[in-house]
């Protein structure tokens, strides 16, 4: 399944959101560049201390989420990151009903912070912000994107 198209206008409008929350002009930047504007604009807002925008936080999560598939399509692991979004990636024997046997579920914060290097994959299970069960569901190899 091909990630899906991200609408730039709904990206500017959570961004835009974002950063008069944070304070910040509006955005004005090339259009290309929205989708990484707004992930760096729901980082700050946790940097800060204070929960990110709705809407920011799941166009955020999705688009990574979207990477995440194209880096690794497939079918085998389901990755979880409620209640924003929820994707099926890499490669191997295809699952098509029930509950996942792989399965990785994280909050939308670790799940940036994962997808951008901020935190490894081991630092995340450590500290127990993710919880991953069957035999594939270890993302170590695909981040940070």
């Amino acid at each position: 399944m091909p990630p899906r198209k991200l609408d730039p206008a709904k990206l500017r409008e959570a961004l835009d959101a974002q950063l008069v929350a944070l304070d910040q002009p509006a955005y004005d930047g090339p259009a290309g560049a929205l989708a990484d504007a707004l992930v760096t604009a729901v980082l700050t807002a946790y940097d800060r201390g204070v929960r990110p925008e709705r809407d920011a936080a799941r166009q955020a999560v999705r688009h990574l989420l979207d990477r995440l598939v194209t880096a690794a399509p497939g079918r085998t692991v389901e990755v979880r990151v409620p209640p924003y979004a929820a994707v099926q990636a890499i490669e191997g024997p295809r699952h098509t009903r029930g509950t996942p046997p792989n399965v990785v579920e994280m909050d939308a914060r670790t799940w940036i912070e994962l997808a951008v290097g901020r935190m490894t994959w081991e630092e995340a299970r450590g500290k127990g912000a993710v919880a991953a069960s069957g035999s594939r569901a270890d993302l170590s190899e695909y981040l940070p994107l």
